[in-house]
Formats: C-alpha cells, sequence, structure tokens
C-alpha cells in the first residue's frame, strides 16, 4: 500500500508540472500525501479522463520505454499513419530524436495525411540536433499556415536562419513571438539578437519591458521564469 501511495505521488507531482498547475498542489501532494492526491486526482485529472489513460500516463512515467516497445509491436503488427504518428510522438517524448525523425519522415511518405504535426515535430527534432538546414527546410513547408505564427517552430525558424546568417529574415520571424506577458525565454533570445547585431538599444529596450513586466508577474509564475528574468537582469546590468 505504502508503494502504491509514492507511485499516485509521483504521478500527481509529474501531472502538475507537466500541465503548470499552481505550486500550491504541489505543497498539498507533497506534504499530505493520501489526501492531497486524492484531492488533486477527482478535481484536475479524473473529470474527463478515464481510469485507463490514467494508468498508461503512470506506466509511462515509471516506465517510459514500455509505451515506445508496445507501438513497436503496434506497428509491425499493422503498418498505419496513426500508429506511425503515435510511435514518432513516443519517441520524441522519450528525447529519442534520431528514432523520431525516421518515424515522422516515414508518415510523409502517405500524402493523404495531414503532414502538419509531422512537420511541426520534424523542426523541433533538427533543432535538437543544430541541424538549422533541416530545420528550415521542414518550416518552409508549413511557415504559411495559421498554426506556424508565433509558435514555438516559428521561434526555431528564426534561430534557425540566424545561425546560417540570414539576419534579415530571421528577423522578421523572431519579431513574431514578440508579445507581452508570455514568451519570455524567446524574447530574451530576441533581445540577445538585436544586442549581437548593433541594436543595442533595441535590445534595451526590450529587457526593460521583461523586466518591468516581470515585476507584476504572480509569484508562481515569477518563480517558473526566475532564470530567465535573472539573466534580464544581469544583461541590463551590463549595459
Amino acid at each position: 500500500m505504502y508503494y502504491l501511495l509514492i507511485v499516485v505521488q509521483v504521478y500527481c507531482l509529474y501531472h502538475a508540472y507537466k500541465n503548470n498547475k499552481p505550486y500550491y498542489w504541489y505543497f498539498l501532494i507533497f506534504f499530505v500525501p493520501a489526501i492531497g492526491s486524492l484531492i488533486y486526482i477527482v478535481t484536475q485529472i479524473f473529470n474527463q479522463s478515464d481510469a485507463e489513460k490514467i494508468q498508461e500516463e503512470i506506466t509511462t512515467v515509471l516506465n517510459p520505454t514500455k509505451k515506445i516497445k508496445d507501438l513497436e509491436k503496434k506497428v509491425n503488427l499493422v503498418d498505419t499513419y496513426t500508429n506511425r504518428i503515435e510511435l514518432a510522438d513516443a519517441y520524441f517524448k522519450n528525447n529519442d530524436i534520431t528514432n523520431a525523425i525516421v518515424q515522422y519522415k516515414k508518415t510523409l511518405e502517405d500524402t493523404i495525411q495531414d503532414d502538419l504535426h509531422a512537420r511541426q515535430n520534424l523542426v523541433l527534432c533538427y533543432f535538437q540536433l543544430k541541424d538549422y538546414t533541416g530545420v528550415i527546410e521542414q518550416a518552409e513547408y508549413i511557415k504559411d499556415k495559421s498554426e506556424f505564427k508565433g509558435s514555438k517552430q516559428q521561434f526555431c525558424y528564426g534561430l534557425a536562419l540566424n545561425a546560417l546568417g540570414k539576419t534579415g529574415e530571421a528577423e522578421v520571424q523572431l519579431k513574431q513571438i514578440d508579445r507581452p506577458y508570455s514568451n519570455y525565454a524567446e524574447r530574451l533570445a530576441l533581445a540577445k539578437f538585436y544586442i549581437e547585431n548593433n541594436r543595442t538599444s533595441d535590445g534595451k529596450e526590450l529587457l526593460e519591458e521583461i523586466a518591468t513586466e516581470s515585476k507584476r508577474l504572480t509569484k508562481p509564475n515569477r518563480k517558473l521564469y526566475g532564470a530567465t528574468i535573472v539573466e534580464v537582469e544581469r544583461m541590463l546590468s551590463a549595459l
């Protein structure tokens, strides 16, 4: 019974972290394990989910490779677009980027299906590998879609363009991420982009905007973006 409680507690903490739940849930789950975990499951998880999904997620937390092995068997048995996408996603979540790329590219052979999801994740995969040519190649396919604007993929696209010396094109993409009270890490990167390209005044202005906004954040959000805020303040003091 004790070990089961630990498993449930770990799952609740993982779920809270994964879904950016307020910090009071961490204290409730950690310091009042049985009651806190039960309250969390009833109010935050067990509303529209079912028991099988919860069990599957717990298993994934404790044994992340089991889901991959099950999906590999599924693809070998029935090779469909859906099964390969699920396998690719599982590889991606497990940070097995090389295998994720193989599977996502395999799904692109099915030209009947929408390629948006596969190409979105291929952008992220290639960016992790610092394959900026690959990032740009995949982003070019989806950059005109509404889902691309303001997305993490657009941010990676901008950084990839900058890495390959296409500064003007990079700025066009990176500026799309500059939105008040959000995207702090991305906006910090944009400020660094300005400074590195001899536009110190633009970079300083953006850093000051982020610093001002940070003072108005709630305590949980200030803690969440703490590392970024510290870096912003450090850079401002150095300018």
